[in-house]
């Protein structure tokens, strides 16, 4: 049986910067149950916004209407051949480790392992390979309920035209229920994270994104950077992880409190950000290690700080990170945040930001509690000076009209949403603003 709260259920986002206050939280337990909530809410003239682990910094979770919470979709409910069908509401960090329990793994994460399935799909979060795309392009099927209440089942054989729309959807044709993903035989990846040089870097991207995947991030108040490469490893090759002390080492104590304290340091002395970006390269070092494939990729975030990002055409890296330095350089408060590049394939998904180009994928980040305003308002305009096309769950201040021109099928996309939700069951201020829907 569903469970409801109503009134006085507050949320907010991972970052703090998205607050909302829904009228009731629901926790439907299976289809009927979600079909049965979605009527409810057509007779009181109510908006459905599912939540899933609210780690976007854009407000697609908030809702004055009904919340829903989709736990109780969760872990694997099929295997056909590579396609493993999984309920919407599985966290990542879960669905990793059962996909690995039968030896299978998703080929390509993002750093970030705590979103669901269908909401990390649905806002079209990606990782870094430039042989491999987004999570979106994994997806083989979907099944979604409709603010009919029809339960439908797409790919790109059955209903192709909702499949490339709802994929990544925002939420806004479908509550998502299962979801179809291609799987590869679980595999290892060995790395190196290694202090850098950004201008080194930048001298010899073209051989450096050769890797299987490779990113990097770079403190912009000076040359100081760290790249990470990342090789896959053979069936039977050995790994060798890093110890839990050298984990906790490298990963709680220099990642997280090194940079926590250095972030608290700079928003109290903005002053001193250049110098504490220069010394960051003093007390980095390199580290080597292998593991499963769904451990190597995910990376822990404690230092909570806002972001924005936007994928771009690859050649116009160097123009796009050249003005992004000089930026940060006449900010009256600088980013306490490196800058993360990563690269990934085009694919076929329409509202996908690798929609049929290859991309870079620049991120900027502030600091909680940090002024962060002008800096990703300049960064939106650099961006969109190479129709760079923002990440769904990330900050950016773009509407309908802007983003029909950089989305060869956004109108396409648009029509198809109001067909099957003509009354905006499943919008909310700012997935209306989206769509042109206002």
């Amino acid at each position: 049986m569903s469970r409801r709260s109503a009134g006085g259920a507050a949320s907010a986002n991972w970052s703090g910067n998205v607050r909302w206050d829904p009228v009731e939280v629901v926790r439907p337990v299976n289809v009927a149950e979600l079909r049965s909530t979605l009527d409810r809410a057509r007779s009181k003239g109510r908006t459905v916004r599912p939540a899933g682990s609210r780690h976007s910094f854009t407000p697609l979770c908030a809702t004055d209407g009904i919340s829903l919470d989709l736990a109780a979709f969760s872990g694997i409910t099929g295997i056909d051949g590579d396609v493993v069908t999984v309920g919407a509401g599985t966290p990542l960090h879960e669905l990793n480790v059962a996909l690995d329990g039968i030896g299978r793994a998703i080929a390509n994460l993002g750093d970030i392992d705590r979103q669901t399935i269908s909401g990390a799909i649905s806002t079209g979060t990606h990782g870094t390979g430039a042989r491999f795309g987004g999570l979106a392009s994994m997806v083989a099927s979907l099944t979604l309920v409709t603010a009919a209440g029809d339960e439908v089942h797409c790919s790109s054989e059955s209903e192709p035209d909702l499949f490339r729309a709802a994929t990544v959807g925002l939420g806004a044709f479908g509550v998502v229920t299962e979801i179809g993903l291609r799987t590869v035989p679980a595999f290892g990846l060995d790395q190196v994270v290694a202090p850098d040089s950004y201008l080194e870097i930048m001298s010899t991207l073209p051989a450096r994104i050769e890797a299987d995947h490779f990113e990097f991030f770079w403190f912009p108040l000076s040359d100081v950077a760290q790249s990470k490469t990342t090789r896959r490893m053979g069936a039977g090759e050995p790994t060798a992880p890093l110890s839990a002390t050298r984990h906790y080492v490298e990963d709680v104590l220099v990642e997280n409190a090194a940079l926590s304290a250095m972030c608290r340091i700079g928003r109290r002395w903005p002053e001193q950000l250049p110098r504490l970006h220069a010394l960051v390269g003093k007390v980095m070092s390199e580290r080597i290690s292998s593991d499963a494939s769904f451990r190597m990729f995910a990376t822990t975030r404690n230092v909570r700080f806002l972001e924005s990002e936007y994928a771009i055409p690859r050649d116009a890296l160097p123009e796009v990170l050249a003005a992004v330095g000089d930026l940060a350089r006449r900010l009256p408060v600088g980013p306490a945040f490196p800058v993360e590049v990563r690269f990934a394939a085009a694919d076929d998904v329409w509202l996908s930001t690798g929609f049929e180009r290859a991309n870079a994928y620049v991120a900027v980040h502030q600091f909680v509690g940090m002024a962060h305003e002008e800096y990703f308002e300049e960064f939106a305009r650099i961006c969109a000076a190479v129709q760079g096309r923002p990440h769904w769950g990330k900050m950016h201040p773009l509407g309908a009209a802007d983003l029909a021109e950089l989305y060869p099928r956004f109108a396409q996309a648009a029509a198809l949403r109001r067909e099957v939700d003509p009354d905006g069951l499943f919008l909310n201020e700012h997935v209306r603003e989206v769509f042109g829907e206002g």
